[in-house]
């Protein structure tokens, strides 16, 4: 069982007990004469400091626990504010930033890169917005439609088995014969079973930071020249 602070404590002030009383003992059966009160008052007093300090020393790791975990717990606040907003900076942001520094529509928009440069015809039918179900529909060289749903959550947020019920619905709607939930987190366990039941191909934390990185390291030039390619056709 983990010992809290509260227990090291109670440990330290039962050692420094037994400490002053062996050294008050030693003391009173020392010096000849003493009144017998002082005895009783080695006892008290060593149990009332012994306290004392022992709390004082609970008090101090529990500040310092405090002081270290603040910087933590202000960078997850900072990472949940990002990913709420519906904000998308720009793509050169977007391409060079961190998966935990992406907003929900970056993510969104950071894959709709990342499909493009792999030979797909991409429409961002829902990035940024009410999405219905699909962020993504991805086409390939032979004209397959793939609805591809982003979930850009932190990872102890799983992805629900809802949200994959929602994308075998929504897929139908944009016409699409394929699925792909792609997600920065994973998904419960009954998502999974309700993924593989109708066939929605997923791409959970690890994979994606790893196709991502693959593809940025392997692809820097590539990812300039895909960058001139929007500003092209933004400027059409």
């Amino acid at each position: 069982m983990a010992r809290t602070y509260y227990a090291e404590g109670r440990q330290l002030a039962y050692l420094l007990r037994g400490l002053f009383i062996i050294g008050g003992l030693a003391i009173y059966f020392n010096i000849p004469g003493l009144h017998w009160a002082f005895f009783f008052g080695i006892l008290i007093g060593s149990v009332i400091v012994a306290d004392i300090l022992g709390a004082i020393w609970t008090r101090k790791r529990r500040n310092k626990k405090k002081q270290k975990t603040k910087p933590t717990n202000k960078k997850t606040a900072q990472t949940a504010s990002r990913r709420a907003t519906k904000g998308c900076r720009d793509d050169e942001v977007v391409l060079t930033s961190r998966l935990d520094d992406l907003s929900g529509a970056e993510f969104e928009r950071l894959l709709a890169l990342y499909f493009r440069d792999q030979g797909y015809t991409v429409k961002e039918v829902g990035v940024g917005g009410n999405d219905g179900g699909v962020d993504l529909v991805i086409i390939d060289g032979r004209g397959e439609k793939t609805a591809v749903q982003a979930k850009c959550y932190a990872e102890h947020n799983l992805v629900p088995v809802m949200t994959v019920r929602e994308l075998v619905a929504a897929k139908r709607n944009h016409d699409c014969i394929l699925s792909l939930l792609i997600t920065t987190s994973d998904l419960t366990s009954p998502a999974k079973k309700e993924a593989e039941q109708f066939k929605v191909d997923y791409w959970h934390g690890a994979l994606v930071e790893q196709k991502l990185r693959s593809w940025e390291s392997g692809n820097q030039v590539k990812s300039v020249v895909l960058l001139k390619r929007v500003r092209l056709r933004q400027t059409r």
